[in-house]
């Protein structure tokens, strides 16, 4: 699990250097390698039971360089480098945003509900930013005044939901290791069929499907609630 670590670690660095040398497209698609690469660690971890306290540090700190320093760099190299100053301090809040929340996490990695992470993980956000990068860039469009407002709005609510109270789910009930329906396996193999269609406009499309689901589930949710309340309040209202 360690040289899964070390190589989403990697590739996340690589990510800061290519995009260093200009190189967007290899940059943002490192990102998504650097992700692979993190959900593969803790699975391996966990399936041959060698999770350590050490592992667990280690992870964190690279998630730190691949999905809070990496995406916040790339991004400011390709566009927001145009806003001077504003640019890269919305970079830095994407950053600082990532750090809170892996902090945040691991503060309450042994409470936490394993079913929903609290705030969009980093993972996610990062592959945001990357996703709309290899997107734009593979069809060799180049950023304008246009893209950049939309790309500087789209950094800032992605650090925001990060270290927000907003659920997201975790997908980690799903254990590859027991008895798997037919209709997981049926998605899966549809999955890789649309990923290999149109790479990046499926993973930009996916993960900010991802990201609007929480805030989109959690007004439902309140919704919900209010109803009930009226119900409730509807019914004590006819008993009396």
């Amino acid at each position: 699990p360690n040289l899964l670590t070390t190589g989403s670690l990697f590739a996340g660095f690589y990510a800061i250097v290519a995009a260093i040398n200009g190189r967007y497209e290899p940059a943002a698609i490192s990102i998504f390698v650097a992700m692979f690469l993190d959900g593969m660690d803790g699975r391996i971890a966990r399936m041959t039971n060698t999770q350590s306290d050490f592992g667990a540090e280690y992870d964190s700190l690279s998630d730190m360089v691949s999905f809070g320093l990496a995406p916040a760099l790339v991004v400011y190299q390709w566009v927001l480098v145009d806003l001077g100053k504003i640019g890269w301090l919305c970079a830095f809040v994407f950053t600082s945003s990532a750090t809170l929340r892996l902090a945040r996490f691991n503060a309450q990695a042994s409470v936490a509900d394993k079913q929903y992470f609290q705030g969009l993980p980093s993972p996610a956000a990062a592959a945001v930013i990357a996703g709309i990068i290899w997107f734009i860039e593979s069809y060799s469009l180049k950023p304008d005044f246009a893209v950049m407002p939309v790309l500087f709005c789209v950094t800032i609510v992605m650090a925001l939901l990060m270290v927000s109270n907003i659920r997201y789910y975790s997908f980690k009930e799903f254990d590859l290791r027991g008895r798997v329906p037919f209709v997981s396996v049926l998605a899966i193999v549809l999955g890789f069929v649309l990923i290999s269609l149109d790479p990046a406009a499926v993973l930009a499309l996916s993960f900010v499907a991802y990201a609007a689901s929480g805030p989109v589930i959690t007004l439902m949710q309140i919704r919900q609630r209010r109803r009930e309340r009226k119900q409730v309040s509807k019914s004590s209202r006819d008993a009396a």
